[in-house]
């Protein structure tokens, strides 16, 4: 069972097994069509599409995030018609890093599926090792997927608006570890969100600093290396990840888990849904470590 990451040799040997499959997590947040376009110019053999907005997030609401999450009963009605069930190898891909991917492979161990792995370097690292591209539709009878959802690996914002105003966030209770880039998290370059800044308390530990110039994933004794620094001798079940919208705090959870350190939660509404209320507090700067 693969169950963080695959590498490009590996799933290219299950091409055609009836037991795995391969998802297409390819997006934009700019241009929100551009990966099921890219995925009709050109997907690996087999992959069917599943769409960051439409499949793996739920409607918005007034109150939420840019991208909550589905609701458990309608992911589960979405796997079961890719052909997931139970016995299914489930591989991730989007077009390298594994943000996107990483939604989907959180996601669906949410839902108590662990045969689940992200492509290192994904769609990029498959054309570099020039493996077989596809461009026909692809399709699997569906088949049942039974979603047990685990709330304990949830964090709400009202949980982490409750840690704030008691000082559990100052004490490091939890834990609170923002994936946005440096710049975002200091409120100097938010470009996706009508307020800059971050939780009061958080930490940031920018998703891309898991990933090697070719957006693969750093080998795990420096992940290991990198996120022990980040614990601040915490164990990793006191982390909560969170992010713009709860997808990148994905990349970290899987950064975590290749590293040998399980246990961390998400803040599934993350930034975006924190801001919903402008009585929430704000604050800008960089990390003080």
């Amino acid at each position: 069972m693969a169950a963080t990451l695959i590498g490009t040799a590996e799933l290219a040997r299950h091409l055609g097994d009836d037991d795995w499959v391969s998802i297409d997590c390819r997006f934009d947040l700019a241009r929100p069509e551009w990966g099921a376009q890219a995925w009709a110019a050109g997907h690996i053999p087999g992959a069917l599409y599943a769409h960051l907005d439409r499949d793996l997030s739920g409607p918005r609401t007034p109150h939420s995030g840019r991208h909550p999450l589905p609701e458990p009963a309608a992911l589960a009605a979405s796997l079961s018609r890719f052909g997931i069930d139970g016995r299914v190898q489930v591989i991730a891909y989007d077009q390298g890093p594994g943000v996107y991917a990483a939604r989907l492979w959180w996601l669906l161990r949410w839902l108590g599926h662990f045969q689940v792995a992200v492509l290192d370097g994904g769609f990029a690292a498959w054309q570099r090792a020039r493996l077989p591209v596809s461009t026909e539709r692809s399709s699997r009878a569906p088949r049942h997927f039974a979603a047990r959802p685990a709330a304990e690996r949830l964090v709400s914002t009202t949980a982490v608006a409750t840690a704030l105003e008691s000082g559990g966030l100052a004490r490091g209770e939890p834990l609170l570890i923002d994936a946005r880039s440096a710049d975002r998290f200091a409120g100097e370059n938010e470009t996706l969100d009508p307020v800059a800044g971050h939780v009061p308390g958080a930490h940031n530990h920018p998703y891309a600093g898991n990933l090697d110039p070719l957006g693969q994933f750093l080998p795990v004794a420096e992940l290991r290396r990198a996120w022990t620094a980040t614990l601040r001798g915490r164990p990793p079940q006191a982390l909560v990840a969170m992010c713009g919208s709860g997808v990148t705090a994905c990349h970290n959870l899987l950064a975590l888990e290749i590293a040998g350190l399980s246990g961390a939660k998400l803040y599934p509404g993350s930034w975006s849904e924190w801001i919903r209320d402008p009585a929430r507090a704000v604050a800008r700067g960089p990390d003080v470590v």
